[in-house]
């Protein structure tokens, strides 16, 4: 992020250049256009997510998700998921990606239980820079019970 705030003069120029300066506001020629259409957008979906509920809410999004998925394959859409990452780091900062990452581990640590975490760290503790703790695993005889930490249902 720029170290300086741009003026709305300024947000407003790059608008009219083509450039998504509101979040959610894509398509916007103008601050005040895409100011408008996030804010619509964002009512939009708040409106439609109290019409399906949490799950068919949660199940338009993993749907979205998957034809994104098909869309871009696999390196594609590799890349779509580190940039977000690194635009997340951004927005929180060290600390608070930190604590992000700590609450995730936790909640993943409670959904496996002791033997479930125990197992998915003997894999990664095998992983190098050059091969993945399953490489590692297969290639040295190592068995590892996927079935321990791997959810199959989501």
């Amino acid at each position: 992020m720029a170290s300086k705030q741009l003026s709305r003069e300024e947000l407003d120029e790059k608008a009219k250049q083509g450039e998504t300066v509101v979040e959610g506001g894509t398509g916007g020629k103008s601050l005040e256009a895409q100011e408008h259409l996030a804010e619509g957008r964002s009512k939009g979906g708040h409106t439609r997510k109290e019409q399906l509920g949490h799950e068919g809410y949660q199940e338009i999004g993993s749907k979205g998700g998957e034809t994104r998925k098909e869309q871009l394959g696999h390196e594609g859409y590799k890349e779509m998921g580190h940039k977000g990452g690194e635009a997340r780091k951004e927005q929180l900062g060290r600390e608070g990606y930190q604590e992000m990452g700590h609450k995730g581990g936790e909640a993943r640590k409670e959904q496996l239980g002791h033997e479930g975490y125990q197992e998915m760290g003997r894999k990664g503790g095998l992983s190098t820079m050059d091969k993945s703790g399953g490489e590692r695993a297969e290639e040295e005889g190592i068995e590892i019970d996927e079935s321990k930490f791997t959810n199959k249902g989501k």
